[in-house]
């Protein structure tokens, strides 16, 4: 038996997600499929995220794009983390960095040794023991020194912080080289098959009927096919995740150019900071159960590095995901699928992993069962991981300065979550359940930044005498110290390798 083909692709909505799915499937297909994408002009993006984790470099690479070229075209900088400040309590401030931490030794984490140390007196904050949260600091910045296998450098792990629709639009020449038709307009109508409810066309205001056999909905937070026409529901999540606005500016750089995002927790939300090369994007999440929007953008204009350049822009969302993010021959990419706050720069992420998964589940006309519901599976456990983690940020904390730190404080969590809390808080385990996202040195970063203090520590931890430990910790400290302190600037490093032109 032949099994029939898909033959058309229709994207509907452009922006980040339209046009990451439009250039990647036009890489793989290689023109043997038609690729239509449909987006408006007087219909804007979100486009406040900004800042990333490193998988974005894989998805670049596999469309063979060069990142220097990337970089100044989108005006990016680039990430070694995240800097949290306020979190734990008012003063604190750690950074989760991307890679390793520390140095393992006989098959142990090397943080076992570090608690051992910790609670002895001797030992240094734990940003002291990776080169990716010692660096952003000190504003320094290299690549990974691939050629230098024992160095801390080779193991330097980056992201980027972009022009969100400097991207969109770099990936739209990208994507319309390689024969995407784009199509200029609003949608009027969605046409359903009488048979089995499968969307066969959208209907343009102008009377144009784009028909098609598998449509991906990228139409951000109105879920224009996935929810509004194929009614997926919701599942909201806003009892532990409680922030439902945004307010985002805009403003003129400062010195010294930081190779991180920073997230600073105000009394009902958190502020974030994202250098880029010709400004620096910032904005205000919160609740608007426990503060009103003056308020909210009073504290926002406060704690600008620059002049702003525009005036705030509100953004409101909801926390949570599509019950079903592939329904029929109609799959949901980006906010479409659901929303998760930027706190850990995911937004982007799981737009790249949503469309691997499309290009390993990729559907015969017939759409079958099985693929579709174990890519709802696949889909619903990285949304549900993910969520876990953030939540982490606001239920671990010692403030309670405002009613909103009062109630994230007590609030009660996942099971999940709460499995993952007790069993670090015990003994400073941390495991990686299954395919995941975030790995162990995430977790141990943001727990211990947040003040979630083991009680005890791996006991093989004590099979070395204490001058032994402490020389060991020592020595990671002291050498990845030295190697920050030969790097380079991020902004010089910028300024030899990928400057963008001046705006």
């Amino acid at each position: 038996m032949t099994l029939q083909s898909v033959r058309t692709i229709v994207i509907v909505g452009g922006g980040t997600a339209g046009w990451m799915t439009a250039s990647a499937l036009a890489k793989v297909l290689e023109g043997h499929f038609t690729i239509r994408l449909v987006e408006s002009e007087d219909i804007g993006t979100v486009g406040v995220g900004e800042a990333t984790i490193p998988h974005i470099s894989e998805f670049n690479r596999a469309l063979d794009i060069d990142e220097d070229e990337f970089m100044r075209a989108t005006q990016a900088t680039f990430k070694l983390g995240i800097e949290f400040v306020n979190w734990g309590a008012i003063g604190d401030r750690y950074v989760h960095g991307f890679g390793f931490v520390g140095q393992a030794t006989q098959a142990l984490p090397f943080h076992h040794f570090w608690l051992r140390m910790r609670r002895a007196g001797r030992a240094k904050s734990l940003d002291a023991y990776s080169i990716n949260t010692a660096a952003p600091t000190q504003a320094k910045f290299m690549r990974a020194r691939k050629d230098m296998p024992q160095s801390p450098v080779a193991d330097i792990s980056h992201a980027f912080h972009f022009d969100a629709g400097l991207y969109a639009r770099f990936l739209r020449g990208y994507a319309e080289q390689r024969g995407v038709r784009r199509t200029e307009g609003k949608i009027a109508q969605v046409s359903q098959r009488e048979t089995d409810g499968h969307i066969d066309a959208v209907v343009m205001e102008s009377g144009e009927r784009i028909a098609g056999d598998f449509f991906i909905d990228c139409s951000g937070m109105r879920g224009l096919l996935i929810e509004q026409t194929l009614k997926s529901g919701f599942e909201d999540w806003s009892h532990w995740l409680p922030m439902n606005r945004a307010l985002a500016v805009p403003c003129e750089s400062a010195v010294p150019l930081l190779p991180m995002t920073r997230s600073t927790a105000h009394s009902a939300g958190w502020q974030w900071r994202i250098p880029l090369q010709h400004r620096t994007g910032n904005g205000h999440i919160f609740c608007s159960s426990f503060m009103e929007q003056d308020e909210a953008t009073r504290i926002l204009l406060g704690h600008l590095d620059g002049k702003p350049l525009a005036e705030p822009r509100l953004l409101k969302f909801e926390t949570g995901r599509r019950k079903q993010p592939w329904i029929g021959n109609c799959v949901a990419v980006g906010l479409s699928s659901g929303f998760l706050e930027p706190l850990e720069s995911t937004s982007i992420h799981m737009i790249h992993t949503a469309i691997s998964r499309i290009i390993s589940f990729f559907p015969h006309a017939g759409f079958d069962a099985a693929d579709i519901a174990e890519y709802n599976a696949m889909t619903q456990f990285e949304y549900e991981r993910i969520r876990d983690f953030i939540i982490l940020h606001y239920k671990a904390t010692e403030r309670n300065d405002s009613e909103f730190w009062n109630y994230c404080r007590t609030m009660s969590i996942p099971d999940t979550l709460e499995r993952k809390i007790d069993l670090f808080r015990s003994n400073g385990r941390v495991f990686r359940d299954l395919q995941e996202l975030f790995a162990e040195p995430s977790w141990l970063q943001v727990m211990i930044g947040q003040r979630i203090v083991p009680q005890g520590y791996h006991p093989f931890a004590d099979l070395r005498s204490d001058d032994e430990v402490d020389a060991y910790v020592s020595n990671v400290a002291n050498v990845i110290a030295k190697c920050v302190n030969v790097m380079p600037t991020q902004a010089a490093y910028i300024a030899e390798h990928c400057a963008a032109p001046p705006v």
